[in-house]
């Protein structure tokens, strides 16, 4: 995901404007903390934070732009209580959602160690994780979209304007995934399957325990415009797969899925989405399908 830095002049008033507090003043770290709840950016080099050094000064703008951003959740939350059942066991829910993509894209000698990865990295937003989530994100930035996918989960209001609504994010090799994933009545949609097909062209094979290759660093190898076009594709295939046993109901669920909803998502050509996914349905390892028609030209 985007690594944002602030928009450093957008908030910034008039040199002459006798309003403006002094920078590193309270007033001015107070109006720096209010921009990042309100918008998730920051100054990343924190121009204008006190502190001796710049380790210091970095390390105490953090520190207190995240505890804002986490009394501000837990505040626009109280009252707001949801309660979902999540999968008992997780661990074994996971693998055999996941399974068959990372059976279909990798080795026999790879398999074991992608989908133990894949399965570690994934992490449902609960009232019992979110202050330990917030608080060890590594990016601040982040940390802020994940608390408003998480208030979006509970119908609380958001901490600023965000377009659309939030169901999973890709952080590395983490998969942060809302409650309201289990609201899901889509049948071709599974955002589970959908954020870890990112992870696999975002993290390096290496990230995943698998050993270097020179020639693609990445676990798959993806074209960048073709990234959002995988995920669905991937997403929409094990939605195929796990409803249907053989080639005549696959190409049936095909036609029920280019029916429905296809992906709401500008970056994607339904058309070669479609194309894409017949090919899928049609072959032995539709996965490889998929992959290849994603891959860079």
């Amino acid at each position: 995901m985007p690594r944002n830095l602030a928009d450093r002049g957008g908030n910034e008033m008039r040199s002459g404007d006798m309003s403006m507090p002094e920078v590193g003043s309270s007033l001015w770290i107070e109006r720096e903390v209010r921009r990042y709840l309100i918008t998730g950016d920051y100054d990343g080099f924190f121009s204008g934070w006190p502190g001796r050094t710049v380790v210091d000064i970095a390390t105490d703008a953090t520190q207190r732009l995240r505890a804002a951003l986490v009394e501000a959740t837990l505040s626009r939350a109280r009252g707001f209580e949801r309660t979902v059942a999540l999968p008992e066991p997780m661990d074994p829910w996971l693998r055999n959602k996941l399974g068959p993509m990372v059976q279909g894209l990798f080795s026999v000698r790879e398999r074991d160690c992608v989908l133990d990865a894949l399965v570690r990295g994934i992490i449902f937003l609960t009232p019992h994780n979110i202050v330990d989530v917030l608080t060890t994100e590594p990016w601040l930035s982040t940390a802020w979209r994940l608390a408003n996918l998480y208030l979006d989960s509970l119908g609380a209001q958001r901490l600023g304007s965000q377009d659309g609504e939030l169901v999973g994010l890709s952080q590395d090799a983490t998969c942060y995934v809302s409650l309201a994933y289990f609201d899901q009545t889509d049948p071709f949609a599974d955002y589970v399957v959908h954020e870890a097909a990112h992870v696999l062209h975002n993290c390096r094979r290496t990230a995943l325990g698998l050993p270097e290759r020179r020639y693609c660093p990445a676990a798959l190898d993806i074209a960048f415009h073709r990234r959002e076009t995988f995920a669905y594709a991937c997403e929409a295939y094990s939605r195929i797969l796990a409803m249907t046993q053989a080639g005549e109901s696959r190409q049936a669920a095909l036609e029920r899925h280019k029916a429905s909803e296809l992906p709401p998502d500008e970056r994607v050509d339904h058309g070669n989405y479609l194309a894409i996914l017949a090919e899928a349905v049609c072959a032995r390892n539709g996965w490889r399908c998929i992959t290849k028609r994603c891959a860079p030209s």
